[in-house]
């Protein structure tokens, strides 16, 4: 997954979001309102300013149109566009309208009030003339335009028009966050992402069950001229429904909800780069769904790295074929494996029978897991371990082995060989580091010049003395006999 040189077109309503941070020791004796003593406050970018946060952060290029006024608060949100990496400042300055704010006061992670400095009627005639303009000159080269509505003034008739007939003519797809619930408004956009509370008042019909959100979303594809319809369904996951009649949805995957404000700006950000990226439109949206899981998690309008949406992508996809946890098989760990190097993430691997567990064997991985980003821990299936320790064992079956080293906290994954050595298994799966015990010689450890083609390393650890199962079986046999 890369979006690099990703240019997306970011039009709609731009704010400048403040945060105020403090703390709440006591009531006003002037009033019965709670005193708030400040610690700390922050700008950013609000409303179609967050979709385009979002962009960048990814690693794509967000051209940011919107109007903002000839004021300090415009000045400030100018400075914050361009201190942003990935973004490129294309907002009309208005003599006319003042520069949308909000300002927040958060007490003990609670908004305590909300400020909102603005002027919601239409944009004058001067300015819709100069949006038009820009966005004609700045849509050539983007991959794809975004139509960002907070109902706010600036995505009135003629400009929403002008928008979607300059990207079709230009053969980008056009993604619309709408507000009004007429959704023939945006007639002609490639996806609309409305919420629940937005589908319902345009669709006029109850929403309640999957079904019904399909049936919604189907009704309103014609009179919207649109190529599908993602609906985000907060902790129900999302749906989405194709003009051509094929219907996907996906579960909601946050661990923890901190604050959903900002979750749809992110859908709606990683939907278009992906797609502009070259994934289908439901592929697509399950990247947008592991993205929304990850900023629900973070306090205020948040946006992600590519490392966390890659970690969630990846998450998520275990979770869908089966091994949510750490014991995978060899097909699944390949994959884990090429995720995890993507990110640059450096793979150590050792394996072992590890019939009874004991102090030694938990000190080596924890060892082995210091000097690496994952560690991969492979173990004998129970025919390997009889033919190398005999008959009688092993004590443990594999699956309960599998168990106890899937529950330690240096176990990243969790795979098994039927062979009598890992060699074909390390052969497939290229780790960057070799583990073993330092009763070993570096060069006699099976698989280490195949680690080492390939710019690797074979690392010897310490042992804890006294310490096998074959130890621990004999005095338990002296015990009983």
């Amino acid at each position: 997954m890369d979006f690099d040189g990703q240019r997306v077109l970011c039009l709609g309503d731009v704010m400048l979001d403040r945060f105020y941070y403090g703390q709440i020791d006591r009531l006003s004796p002037e009033a019965p309102v709670p005193v708030v003593r400040m610690k700390e406050n922050r700008a950013m970018l609000g409303g179609a300013g967050n979709v385009a946060r979002n962009i960048a952060s990814l690693g794509g290029e967000a051209v940011l149109m919107g109007i903002v006024g000839d004021d300090a608060a415009g000045r400030e949100l100018a400075a914050l566009v361009e201190a942003t990496p990935g973004m490129v400042d294309a907002n009309i300055r208005s003599a006319t309208r003042p520069t949308i704010c909000k300002t927040r006061i958060i007490a003990t992670h609670q908004h305590v009030v909300r400020l909102d400095e603005e002027v919601t009627g239409a944009i004058d005639a001067a300015d819709v003339a100069a949006t038009c303009a820009r966005l004609t000159e700045r849509l050539p080269g983007c991959g794809a335009l975004i139509i960002s509505d907070y109902a706010k003034g600036l995505l009135g008739e003629e400009v929403v028009g002008h928008a979607i007939a300059e990207a079709r003519r230009l053969g980008l797809p056009v993604f619309v966050d709408p507000k009004r619930d007429d959704f023939a408004f945006y007639a002609g956009a490639s996806v609309l992402t409305p919420n629940l509370k937005e589908l319902r008042a345009a669709a006029r019909a109850p929403v309640e069950t999957e079904e019904q959100v399909a049936e919604a979303a189907r009704a309103l594809l014609g009179p919207a001229r649109a190529g599908a319809i993602l609906v985000t369904r907060s902790e129900k996951g999302m749906l989405l429904v194709e003009a051509d009649g094929g219907v996907h949805s996906v579960p909601a995957h946050a661990k923890e909800v901190f604050d959903v404000s900002g979750a749809g700006d992110t859908v709606i950000a990683v939907t278009a780069l992906s797609v502009a990226a070259g994934y289908a439109l439901p592929q697509a949206m399950r990247i947008a769904n592991a993205a929304a899981g990850v900023v629900v998690g973070k306090l205020g309008t948040a946006t992600l790295d590519m490392e966390e949406l890659l970690a969630a992508v990846e998450a998520d996809a275990a979770e869908a074929t089966g091994f949510p946890g750490k014991v995978a098989t060899v097909a699944q760990a390949i994959s884990t494996i090429e995720g995890w190097r993507r990110r640059g993430l450096e793979i150590g691997f050792t394996n072992g029978c590890f019939d009874i567990l004991h102090r030694g064997h938990v000190t080596m991985l924890q060892a082995a897991r210091a000097a690496c980003d994952r560690l991969v821990v492979a173990l004998n299936t129970d025919a390997s371990v009889a033919r190398l320790k005999g008959p009688s064992r092993p004590v443990n079956p594999l699956e309960d082995r599998q168990a106890v080293i899937a529950a330690l906290q240096a176990a990243d994954l969790v795979v098994c060989f039927d062979e009598d050595t890992p060699l074909d298994l390390i052969t497939r799966l290229q780790p960057d580091i070799l583990f073993k015990g330092a009763d070993y010689r570096a060069e006699d450890v099976v698989g280490g010049d195949v680690v080492r083609a390939r710019g690797g390393r074979v690392t010897l650890l310490d042992l804890v003395p006294g310490r096998s199962t074959t130890n621990i079986i004999a005095r338990s046999r002296a015990l009983v006999g």
